[in-house]
């Protein structure tokens, strides 16, 4: 069942990502790391579906959504640029595997922190983080979600790896299976993947390498 919802708020967190606060439709349920279809309530866009995260937790009185937009697409993320305080969408369908398990190595790429996100502000709330790192790949610095919050619930276990970039205190490349090797412990057993498609191919790959059995793998694929 769909719902309307006017938005609250509505910035940019980095170059090309908004963040998005909205009403919180009564019945609505969640788990943090769950997504929804969302839609815009506009002229010839009520019917674009599209897959977005929650990054507000369950008990909050609002949603929040933090959204990648390609403008170059001409799709619903470039419409969301136009958007505004006041404006509406339209929250469907709850979805999505990926829920906390244990302690463990948090493996994103881009967007695909979303549901990390959710889930570490639920730790975090519950002072319940304690060693799970999080590994997280960009091209740049500037393409970061959410980068001050990361480094201020997990401090030095907050690793970005940067393809693009090369910049100290910042690693260079891909995740590899040398990268995860070295920020493994045997105290964090569960891998939580999300990102691109290619990116969790690839990452698949090196646990296979390392020999991590896939009950310990936690994927979503976006």
């Amino acid at each position: 069942m769909s719902s309307i919802v006017k938005i609250k708020t509505i910035e940019h967190l980095t170059h090309d990502v908004l963040k998005i606060v909205a009403e919180k439709p009564k019945e609505l349920s969640y788990s943090p790391g769950q997504a929804v279809d969302v839609s815009i309530n506009k002229s010839g866009w009520e019917k674009e579906l599209r897959a977005f995260t929650f990054t507000s937790l369950p008990e909050d009185d609002h949603i929040e959504f933090n959204i990648k937009t390609y403008p170059s697409h001409n799709g619903v993320t470039n419409q969301l640029l136009t958007l505004k305080t006041g404006d509406e969408l339209i929250i469907g369908d709850v979805f999505g595997d990926i829920s906390y398990k244990g302690e463990g190595i948090f493996i994103a790429g881009g967007a695909g922190i979303t549901p990390f996100l959710a889930i570490l502000r639920n730790l975090e709330k519950s002072k319940s983080i304690g060693h799970s790192k999080l590994l997280f790949a960009n091209k740049t610095k500037a393409d970061i979600i959410q980068e001050e919050g990361f480094k201020k619930m997990l401090g030095n276990n907050f690793v970005n790896i940067l393809s693009d970039e090369q910049l100290e205190g910042y690693e260079h490349g891909f995740i590899s299976a040398e990268v995860i090797k070295k920020h493994s412990a045997p105290n964090l057993k569960y891998y939580y993947l999300c990102g691109p498609p290619p990116m969790m191919t690839a990452v698949e790959k090196h646990l296979a390498t390392l020999g991590v059995a896939n009950e310990f793998i936690v994927r979503e694929a976006f």
